[in-house]
Protein backbone atom coordinates (compact mmCIF):
# COMPACT_ATOMS: atom_id res chain seq x y z
CA UNK A 1 0.00 0.00 0.00
CA UNK A 2 2.83 2.61 0.43
CA UNK A 3 3.63 1.84 -2.81
CA UNK A 4 0.53 2.40 -3.80
CA UNK A 5 -0.27 5.65 -1.99
CA UNK A 6 3.42 7.70 -3.08
CA UNK A 7 2.38 6.35 -6.43
CA UNK A 8 -0.70 8.02 -5.94
CA UNK A 9 0.71 11.43 -4.98
CA UNK A 10 3.76 11.38 -7.13
CA UNK A 11 1.12 10.73 -10.53
CA UNK A 12 -1.11 13.64 -9.51
CA UNK A 13 2.22 15.78 -9.15
CA UNK A 14 3.22 14.45 -12.76
CA UNK A 15 0.25 15.76 -14.08
CA UNK A 16 0.57 19.07 -12.89
CA UNK A 17 3.61 19.31 -14.17
CA UNK A 18 3.37 18.32 -17.69
CA UNK A 19 0.48 20.68 -17.53
CA UNK A 20 2.72 23.74 -16.34
CA UNK A 21 5.11 22.76 -19.23
CA UNK A 22 3.42 24.44 -21.72
CA UNK A 23 4.03 27.62 -24.40
CA UNK A 24 2.47 29.69 -21.89
CA UNK A 25 4.49 28.90 -18.72
CA UNK A 26 8.35 30.13 -20.64
CA UNK A 27 7.69 34.06 -19.74
CA UNK A 28 9.90 36.18 -18.26
CA UNK A 29 10.72 35.94 -14.96
CA UNK A 30 9.18 38.18 -12.76
CA UNK A 31 5.18 39.85 -13.73
CA UNK A 32 2.98 37.67 -15.34
CA UNK A 33 2.69 34.58 -13.21
CA UNK A 34 0.02 34.07 -11.09
CA UNK A 35 0.31 32.77 -7.08
CA UNK A 36 3.26 34.28 -6.70
CA UNK A 37 3.54 33.40 -2.87
CA UNK A 38 4.28 30.27 -3.91
CA UNK A 39 7.67 31.01 -3.98
CA UNK A 40 8.18 32.43 -0.69
CA UNK A 41 9.98 30.54 2.05
CA UNK A 42 7.69 29.15 4.73
CA UNK A 43 10.12 28.67 7.34
CA UNK A 44 12.92 30.38 9.08
CA UNK A 45 15.57 27.63 8.26
CA UNK A 46 14.52 27.95 4.62
CA UNK A 47 14.80 31.42 4.65
CA UNK A 48 18.02 31.53 6.25
CA UNK A 49 19.44 29.50 3.70
CA UNK A 50 19.01 31.79 1.12
CA UNK A 51 15.37 30.81 0.45
CA UNK A 52 16.20 28.32 -2.09
CA UNK A 53 17.72 24.64 -0.71
CA UNK A 54 16.43 21.52 -1.98
CA UNK A 55 18.96 18.98 -0.08
CA UNK A 56 19.51 20.33 3.77
CA UNK A 57 17.88 16.98 5.16
CA UNK A 58 16.94 16.95 9.14
CA UNK A 59 14.01 17.06 11.61
CA UNK A 60 12.65 20.47 10.32
CA UNK A 61 8.69 19.70 8.76
CA UNK A 62 8.98 23.05 6.82
CA UNK A 63 11.75 21.74 4.76
CA UNK A 64 8.68 19.60 2.82
CA UNK A 65 7.91 23.33 1.09
CA UNK A 66 11.41 23.29 0.01
CA UNK A 67 11.63 19.89 -1.36
CA UNK A 68 9.06 16.98 -0.68
CA UNK A 69 11.89 14.64 -0.98
CA UNK A 70 12.98 15.76 2.48
CA UNK A 71 10.72 13.94 3.94
CA UNK A 72 12.14 11.39 6.29
CA UNK A 73 12.15 9.35 9.83
CA UNK A 74 13.26 12.20 11.86
CA UNK A 75 10.27 14.20 11.09
CA UNK A 76 7.62 11.63 12.38
CA UNK A 77 5.68 12.86 14.62
CA UNK A 78 6.89 16.47 14.38
CA UNK A 79 4.71 19.43 14.28
CA UNK A 80 5.84 22.78 13.51
CA UNK A 81 4.31 26.30 13.59
CA UNK A 82 5.80 29.37 11.62
CA UNK A 83 5.04 32.88 11.27
CA UNK A 84 6.23 35.74 9.06
CA UNK A 85 6.14 39.20 9.30
CA UNK A 86 6.69 41.19 6.49
CA UNK A 87 6.59 44.75 5.43
CA UNK A 88 3.35 46.95 6.59
CA UNK A 89 0.59 44.75 7.54
CA UNK A 90 1.64 41.49 5.53
CA UNK A 91 2.15 38.13 7.63
CA UNK A 92 2.37 34.73 6.23
CA UNK A 93 1.50 31.73 8.85
CA UNK A 94 2.69 28.00 8.19
CA UNK A 95 1.90 24.85 10.06
CA UNK A 96 3.24 21.73 9.17
CA UNK A 97 3.28 18.02 10.33
CA UNK A 98 4.65 14.73 9.78
CA UNK A 99 3.37 11.04 10.62
CA UNK A 100 4.11 7.61 10.05
CA UNK A 101 1.56 5.01 9.01
CA UNK A 102 1.15 1.35 8.44
CA UNK A 103 -0.95 1.53 5.86
CA UNK A 104 -0.02 4.60 3.63
CA UNK A 105 3.58 5.05 5.14
CA UNK A 106 5.00 8.40 5.85
CA UNK A 107 3.19 11.28 5.08
CA UNK A 108 3.22 15.00 5.60
CA UNK A 109 0.59 17.64 6.16
CA UNK A 110 1.00 21.48 5.48
CA UNK A 111 -0.45 24.44 5.24
CA UNK A 112 0.58 27.90 4.78
CA UNK A 113 -1.59 31.27 4.87
CA UNK A 114 -0.77 34.93 3.93
CA UNK A 115 -2.45 37.85 4.68
CA UNK A 116 -2.18 41.08 2.96
CA UNK A 117 -4.67 43.18 5.77
CA UNK A 118 -7.23 45.45 5.43
CA UNK A 119 -7.27 47.58 1.63
CA UNK A 120 -9.34 50.41 1.21
CA UNK A 121 -11.61 50.27 -1.38
CA UNK A 122 -12.95 53.57 -3.72
CA UNK A 123 -15.18 53.77 -6.75
CA UNK A 124 -14.44 55.72 -10.44
CA UNK A 125 -14.89 58.98 -8.37
CA UNK A 126 -12.65 58.14 -5.27
CA UNK A 127 -15.58 57.69 -2.79
CA UNK A 128 -14.62 55.89 -0.38
CA UNK A 129 -16.28 52.31 -0.16
CA UNK A 130 -14.74 51.24 3.03
CA UNK A 131 -12.19 47.93 3.23
CA UNK A 132 -12.10 45.15 1.78
CA UNK A 133 -9.23 41.80 2.48
CA UNK A 134 -7.07 40.19 0.42
CA UNK A 135 -5.52 36.60 1.34
CA UNK A 136 -4.00 33.67 -0.18
CA UNK A 137 -3.42 29.90 1.08
CA UNK A 138 -2.54 26.50 0.06
CA UNK A 139 -3.21 23.06 1.30
CA UNK A 140 -1.24 19.76 0.84
CA UNK A 141 -0.07 16.75 1.08
CA UNK A 142 3.22 15.11 1.02
CA UNK A 143 4.38 11.64 0.36
CA UNK A 144 7.75 10.25 0.42
CA UNK A 145 9.76 6.47 -0.89
CA UNK A 146 12.57 5.86 0.06
CA UNK A 147 14.81 2.83 -1.82
CA UNK A 148 19.12 2.23 -0.99
CA UNK A 149 20.86 5.78 -0.65
CA UNK A 150 17.73 7.71 -2.85
CA UNK A 151 13.93 9.07 -1.47
CA UNK A 152 11.81 9.99 -4.00
CA UNK A 153 8.75 12.56 -2.89
CA UNK A 154 5.25 14.28 -3.83
CA UNK A 155 3.69 16.55 -2.74
CA UNK A 156 -0.07 17.85 -4.17
CA UNK A 157 -1.71 20.84 -2.62
CA UNK A 158 -4.42 23.43 -3.67
CA UNK A 159 -3.74 26.98 -3.76
CA UNK A 160 -6.14 29.66 -3.42
CA UNK A 161 -6.29 33.36 -4.06
CA UNK A 162 -9.25 35.09 -2.60
CA UNK A 163 -9.60 39.20 -3.20
CA UNK A 164 -13.01 40.79 -1.86
CA UNK A 165 -14.57 37.78 -1.82
CA UNK A 166 -13.61 36.78 -5.22
CA UNK A 167 -11.45 33.65 -5.37
CA UNK A 168 -9.29 32.13 -7.73
CA UNK A 169 -8.07 27.96 -7.30
CA UNK A 170 -4.91 26.45 -8.58
CA UNK A 171 -4.10 22.81 -8.69
CA UNK A 172 0.00 22.97 -7.78
CA UNK A 173 2.50 19.98 -6.96
CA UNK A 174 5.83 19.81 -5.85
CA UNK A 175 8.45 16.63 -6.95
CA UNK A 176 11.90 15.68 -5.99
CA UNK A 177 14.58 13.20 -4.92
CA UNK A 178 17.33 13.36 -2.76
CA UNK A 179 20.35 11.83 -2.54
CA UNK A 180 22.10 10.71 0.99
CA UNK A 181 26.00 9.53 0.86
CA UNK A 182 25.90 6.01 3.02
CA UNK A 183 28.84 7.17 5.76
CA UNK A 184 29.28 10.99 4.70
CA UNK A 185 27.67 13.72 5.77
CA UNK A 186 26.40 15.23 2.36
CA UNK A 187 23.57 15.03 0.26
CA UNK A 188 22.68 16.61 -2.93
CA UNK A 189 18.67 17.22 -4.01
CA UNK A 190 16.37 17.74 -7.14
CA UNK A 191 13.43 19.26 -7.13
CA UNK A 192 10.35 20.49 -9.64
CA UNK A 193 8.40 23.04 -7.66
CA UNK A 194 5.06 24.67 -8.63
CA UNK A 195 4.21 22.86 -11.37
CA UNK A 196 0.24 22.69 -12.20
CA UNK A 197 -2.62 24.98 -13.56
CA UNK A 198 -4.72 27.64 -12.65
CA UNK A 199 -8.03 26.15 -13.47
CA UNK A 200 -10.39 28.98 -12.06
CA UNK A 201 -9.14 32.32 -12.55
CA UNK A 202 -10.46 35.44 -11.47
CA UNK A 203 -13.70 36.65 -13.14
CA UNK A 204 -12.86 38.54 -16.16
CA UNK A 205 -9.33 37.53 -16.50
CA UNK A 206 -7.36 34.73 -18.23
CA UNK A 207 -5.26 31.86 -16.83
CA UNK A 208 -1.97 32.48 -16.11
CA UNK A 209 1.09 30.33 -15.72
CA UNK A 210 2.60 29.00 -12.30
CA UNK A 211 5.83 30.12 -11.16
CA UNK A 212 7.28 27.05 -11.86
CA UNK A 213 11.05 26.09 -10.87
CA UNK A 214 13.69 23.98 -10.87
CA UNK A 215 16.24 23.73 -8.18
CA UNK A 216 19.34 21.33 -7.74
CA UNK A 217 21.63 21.13 -4.96
CA UNK A 218 24.05 19.59 -2.57
CA UNK A 219 24.67 20.11 1.11
CA UNK A 220 28.01 19.21 2.72
CA UNK A 221 29.76 19.04 6.38
CA UNK A 222 33.14 18.66 6.10
CA UNK A 223 34.17 16.41 8.53
CA UNK A 224 35.95 17.66 11.83
CA UNK A 225 34.24 20.62 10.75
CA UNK A 226 31.73 22.72 12.43
CA UNK A 227 30.73 24.11 9.55
CA UNK A 228 27.40 22.52 6.66
CA UNK A 229 27.73 24.42 3.40
CA UNK A 230 24.94 24.32 1.00
CA UNK A 231 24.72 25.44 -3.02
CA UNK A 232 21.39 25.39 -4.98
CA UNK A 233 20.93 26.68 -8.53
CA UNK A 234 17.40 27.44 -8.83
CA UNK A 235 15.38 28.46 -12.15
CA UNK A 236 17.56 26.08 -14.33
CA UNK A 237 14.15 25.44 -16.85
CA UNK A 238 15.17 29.39 -17.41
CA UNK A 239 18.58 30.79 -18.26
CA UNK A 240 17.74 34.58 -18.69
CA UNK A 241 15.95 35.77 -15.42
CA UNK A 242 18.26 38.97 -16.09
CA UNK A 243 15.52 42.09 -15.55
CA UNK A 244 16.75 45.57 -17.29
CA UNK A 245 15.43 48.54 -16.08
CA UNK A 246 14.33 50.88 -18.93
CA UNK A 247 14.65 53.68 -16.54
CA UNK A 248 18.16 53.16 -15.82
CA UNK A 249 20.19 55.88 -15.61
CA UNK A 250 23.39 54.44 -17.89
CA UNK A 251 26.74 56.86 -19.47
CA UNK A 252 25.92 58.84 -22.44
CA UNK A 253 27.34 58.32 -25.71
CA UNK A 254 29.37 60.48 -27.81
CA UNK A 255 25.60 62.37 -28.97
CA UNK A 256 24.65 62.92 -25.83
CA UNK A 257 22.02 59.55 -25.91
CA UNK A 258 22.26 57.20 -23.34
CA UNK A 259 23.89 54.10 -23.50
CA UNK A 260 20.99 50.88 -23.60
CA UNK A 261 21.56 48.43 -20.22
CA UNK A 262 23.22 46.02 -21.58
CA UNK A 263 23.16 42.02 -20.51
CA UNK A 264 25.84 40.25 -18.59
CA UNK A 265 26.82 36.82 -18.78
CA UNK A 266 28.65 36.40 -15.33
CA UNK A 267 25.40 38.23 -13.26
CA UNK A 268 22.69 36.32 -15.03
CA UNK A 269 24.66 33.22 -14.21
CA UNK A 270 24.88 34.27 -10.37
CA UNK A 271 21.26 35.03 -10.04
CA UNK A 272 20.69 31.54 -10.56
CA UNK A 273 22.25 30.52 -7.22
CA UNK A 274 22.15 30.32 -3.03
CA UNK A 275 24.56 30.13 -0.59
CA UNK A 276 24.40 29.42 2.56
CA UNK A 277 26.63 28.26 6.02
CA UNK A 278 25.43 26.56 8.97
CA UNK A 279 27.98 26.78 11.95
CA UNK A 280 26.93 23.57 14.13
CA UNK A 281 27.95 24.53 17.91
CA UNK A 282 26.63 20.77 19.02
CA UNK A 283 22.64 19.37 18.61
CA UNK A 284 20.80 21.78 19.96
CA UNK A 285 22.50 24.85 18.40
CA UNK A 286 23.24 26.35 14.91
CA UNK A 287 23.93 29.79 13.32
CA UNK A 288 23.34 29.98 10.01
CA UNK A 289 23.51 32.65 7.32
CA UNK A 290 22.28 32.82 3.46
CA UNK A 291 22.49 34.89 0.45
CA UNK A 292 20.45 35.28 -1.94
CA UNK A 293 22.07 36.93 -5.80
CA UNK A 294 18.69 37.54 -7.75
CA UNK A 295 17.40 38.79 -4.88
CA UNK A 296 19.63 40.97 -4.25
CA UNK A 297 19.71 42.02 -7.52
CA UNK A 298 16.28 42.53 -7.58
CA UNK A 299 15.61 44.43 -4.59
CA UNK A 300 18.73 46.74 -4.25
CA UNK A 301 18.07 50.23 -4.18
CA UNK A 302 20.05 52.48 -7.20
CA UNK A 303 22.32 53.76 -4.45
CA UNK A 304 22.76 51.23 -2.09
CA UNK A 305 22.34 47.35 -1.89
CA UNK A 306 21.06 48.14 2.32
CA UNK A 307 21.96 44.66 2.51
CA UNK A 308 19.24 43.03 0.03
CA UNK A 309 19.54 38.99 -0.13
CA UNK A 310 21.28 38.29 3.17
CA UNK A 311 19.94 36.79 6.06
CA UNK A 312 20.52 35.47 9.06
CA UNK A 313 19.08 32.89 12.11
CA UNK A 314 19.76 30.78 14.74
CA UNK A 315 18.46 27.17 15.98
CA UNK A 316 18.04 26.22 19.27
CA UNK A 317 16.57 23.54 20.68
CA UNK A 318 15.61 23.95 24.22
CA UNK A 319 13.28 21.20 26.87
CA UNK A 320 11.75 19.26 23.52
CA UNK A 321 11.47 22.18 21.99
CA UNK A 322 13.39 23.69 18.82
CA UNK A 323 12.85 27.64 17.66
CA UNK A 324 14.01 29.03 14.83
CA UNK A 325 14.59 32.71 13.76
CA UNK A 326 15.71 34.38 10.82
CA UNK A 327 16.19 37.94 9.82
CA UNK A 328 15.93 38.22 5.92
CA UNK A 329 16.74 41.47 4.54
CA UNK A 330 14.23 42.55 1.39
CA UNK A 331 15.89 45.46 0.92
CA UNK A 332 17.03 49.12 2.92
CA UNK A 333 13.03 50.25 3.63
CA UNK A 334 12.37 47.07 5.14
CA UNK A 335 13.45 43.19 6.14
CA UNK A 336 11.30 39.83 7.12
CA UNK A 337 11.41 38.04 10.56
CA UNK A 338 10.82 34.44 10.35
CA UNK A 339 9.76 32.78 13.43
CA UNK A 340 9.92 28.84 14.00
CA UNK A 341 8.64 26.63 16.84
CA UNK A 342 8.99 22.68 16.20
CA UNK A 343 7.94 19.89 19.23
CA UNK A 344 7.56 16.67 18.59
CA UNK A 345 4.06 15.31 19.76
CA UNK A 346 4.31 11.54 20.01
CA UNK A 347 7.13 12.08 22.99
CA UNK A 348 5.06 14.97 24.27
CA UNK A 349 2.02 12.73 25.06
CA UNK A 350 4.43 9.83 25.96
CA UNK A 351 5.45 11.68 28.62
CA UNK A 352 1.91 12.36 30.07
CA UNK A 353 0.71 8.99 30.25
Amino acid sequence: MKHFCAGRVAGLGLFWMATALSPAAAQQLGGGKVFPFLDLPTGAQQAALGGHNVSNRNDDPTMLFANPALLNADMDGRLALSYVSYLADIKQSTAAYVFNTQKYGRLGVGITYLNYGSLESYDAAGNSLGTFGVNEYTLGVSDSYTTGNYTFGATTKLAVSSIAGNRSFAGVADVGVVFKHPTQDFTAGLAVKNAGLQFSPYPGTRRGPLPLDVQLGATIKPEHMPLRFSLTAHHLHQWDIQYLDPNQRTPLNADTTRKQPGRSFGDNLARHFTVSAALVLGKGLQLRAGYNHLQRRELRLENTGGGAGLSFGVMLKLAGFQIDYTHATLQAAGSSEYFTLARNLDSLFKKKE
